[in-house]
C-alpha cells in the first residue's frame, strides 16, 4: 500500500489533564536504518498514559516534580505505548519481507541490547508512541504475530499489561504450585496477572472491588478478596498457611498490612502505587523471615519473547472492556481514569475521518 505523507495523531503539548489531549496532523515518520514503519490497527490505553500526563512520575529526590515515566519529557509528544498493528514500509538494512507481516510493538526503550536489559524509557513518553496513524519501531523490537489468533485489541493489550505483568511473574520466581496475591486484579496488569499466574499453576487468591468480583472470578482466580473488607483477616482466611508471592500494583497500605503474611522466603513484588507510594513497614518481617521486597518495572527482552509466544499460541486471551476512535482519546483517558472497567481500553487510530469508526466495527 501507498504511504501517506501525513497522519492524524493525539499528542500533549504540557503536562496536564484529558484537556491538554490534542488532535492534530503531523507528517508520517520515516523509518530510518534498522526500522520499520507500522500502520497501528490499535492501540491500547495505560495507567501510564495517564501519569505521564499528568507528568505524576517525579525524579529522585523530587517525588513531586513533573515528568515522564523516566524523567522530563520533550513536547510535544505523541503517546501511547502499547501497539498492533502491520509493516507497511522499511528502512535502510532491514528486509522487505516483513512489509505485510501483522506486528506487536515492544514498547521498551532499554539500557542495553542483552536479553536481560532493563527498560530506561517507554515509547509514548521517552519517545512518540501509537496515539496515530503511523508509528515507527526498531526492527528487533516488532515481534511478528501473524499467525496468532488473536484479534489486534487483544494484541495490543499485551505490551505493558501482560509483560509487566510477566516481568513480575518472572522476577518473583513464581513456581508452580504456590500461592499468590494479586492486587487490582480487575485493572490490565491484574487481570494479565491472574491469567498468567493461574496458567503457571499457581493458587490465585484475588483483590477485587465487589462489582467486578464475579468478573476476576471468570478471568481465572480461584478466590477474590473484596477489597472495601478487612482484606488481612480475608487473606489469612483463605491462606491460612500464607503467601508465596505477592503480585502488587497498589502498594499503600497494603504492604505494611500484607508484609507479615507472607510464608518463610516469600516474595513481595512491586510494580504500581495506585494505594499511594508512601510506605512504611515494619522491616523485621523482612530479615527474620528471609522475606524479599522486589521491585519490577515492566518486562527484559527475553520476558517479551516469552509474551509473544504466548500470544502466539493464544494461551492468554486479553478482556477488552472498551474501543474508543482516536479522536475520543480523551474520553477513554477519562473513562480508564475512572476504573470502572475490567480489562483493557483500545482506540483504533487508523484509516477513519473524525466520527467514523474503523473498517468492520459497527
Amino acid at each position: 500500500m501507498s504511504v501517506p505523507e501525513t497522519m492524524r495523531a493525539v499528542r500533549i503539548a504540557e503536562h496536564g489533564g484529558p484537556e491538554v489531549l490534542e488532535l492534530t496532523e503531523v507528517a508520517v515518520p520515516t523509518p530510518q536504518a534498522g526500522e520499520v514503519l507500522v500502520q497501528v490497527r490499535a492501540v491500547a490505553l495505560n495507567n501510564t498514559d495517564l501519569w505521564t500526563r499528568d507528568g505524576a512520575y517525579g525524579i529522585p529526590g523530587d517525588p513531586k516534580a513533573l515528568s515522564g515515566w523516566r524523567g522530563p519529557i520533550g513536547f510535544p509528544r505523541i503517546q501511547g505505548a502499547d501497539v498492533a498493528g502491520r509493516v507497511v514500509a522499511v528502512g535502510a538494512d532491514v528486509d522487505e519481507s516483513l512489509i505485510g507481516r501483522r506486528v506487536v510493538v515492544d514498547p521498551a526503550i532499554y539500557d542495553s541490547e542483552g536479553p536481560d536489559a532493563n527498560p530506561v524509557g517507554l515509547m509514548g513518553s521517552e519517545r512518540d508512541g501509537g496515539y496515530a496513524e503511523y508509528v515507527t519501531a526498531r526492527t528487533e523490537r516488532v515481534h511478528d504475530v501473524t499467525v496468532s489468533p488473536l484479534t489486534d485489541d487483544q494484541l495490543a493489550a499485551l505490551p505493558t499489561a501482560y509483560g509487566t505483568a510477566l516481568g513480575m511473574i518472572e522476577r518473583g520466581g513464581l513456581q508452580d504450585g504456590e500461592t499468590v496475591l494479586v492486587s487490582g486484579a480487575s485493572g490490565g496488569v491484574g487481570l494479565a496477572l491472574v491469567q498468567i499466574a493461574r496458567a503457571r499453576g499457581a493458587r490465585v487468591i484475588a483483590i477485587s472491588s465487589g462489582s467486578k468480583i464475579d468478573s476476576v472470578r471468570e478471568g481465572g482466580a480461584h478466590e477474590v478478596i473484596d477489597r472495601a473488607r478487612d482484606i488481612a483477616e480475608q487473606i489469612r482466611a483463605a491462606a491460612p498457611e500464607g503467601i508465596d508471592v505477592a503480585l502488587d500494583v497498589v502498594a499503600g497500605d497494603l504492604v505494611s498490612e500484607g508484609l507479615p503474611l507472607l510464608r518463610e522466603g516469600g516474595r513481595w513484588v512491586v510494580a504500581g502505587a495506585l494505594g499511594g507510594y508512601d510506605v512504611a513497614f515494619d522491616v523485621r518481617r523482612l530479615y527474620l523471615h528471609n522475606a524479599q521486597v522486589i521491585g519490577s518495572t515492566m518486562h527484559t527482552p527475553t520476558h517479551f519473547d516469552l509474551l509473544m509466544d504466548l500470544a502466539r499460541q493464544a494461551k492468554i486471551r486479553p478482556v477488552i472492556a472498551a474501543t474508543f476512535r482516536l479522536d475520543q482519546a480523551a474520553q477513554a483517558q477519562e473513562e480508564l481514569a475512572l476504573r470502572g472497567h475490567v480489562g483493557k481500553i483500545v482506540m483504533h487510530p487508523w484509516g477513519m475521518q473524525p466520527g467514523q469508526l474503523p473498517d468492520g466495527d459497527a
